[in-house]
């Protein structure tokens, strides 16, 4: 009888020690994942924070150009004034178009010499 018993504790043993290894591979498989995925957050996170930082420079920026071109059209303090701005371009036109005419007259053209 005792042979039968030990039999069967035996088999009862082995079916333990089979479990037990199917859930210790199990448990690895799973700590393996959980480390892959705690690897892909901090990546995640990583170009997460690159991110951030590359649209807080570029809207630095952008308000420093922003900045910049109102003061440049006197929309800001210490900027130049519009209507300055307008006269300068007037007078830049009209200081070109002197130009040309006077050397339109100074050298006319060969169709008008003989």
């Amino acid at each position: 009888m005792s042979s039968s018993r030990d039999r069967v504790e035996d088999t009862y043993e082995l079916q333990n020690d089979q479990r037990l290894d199917d859930l210790h591979s199990k448990l690895r498989t799973l700590r393996g994942v959980t480390t892959d995925i705690y690897d892909d957050v901090e990546r995640q996170n990583s170009a997460l924070d690159n991110a951030r930082d590359a649209f807080s420079s570029f809207g630095s920026s952008l308000a420093q150009s922003s900045r910049r071109a109102g003061q440049a059209f006197g929309i800001g303090p210490g900027g130049v004034k519009q209507w300055r701005t307008i006269g300068y371009c007037a007078a830049g036109f009209i200081a070109l178009w002197i130009l040309w005419k006077m050397l339109w007259w100074f050298w006319p053209s060969s169709a008008a010499s003989p």
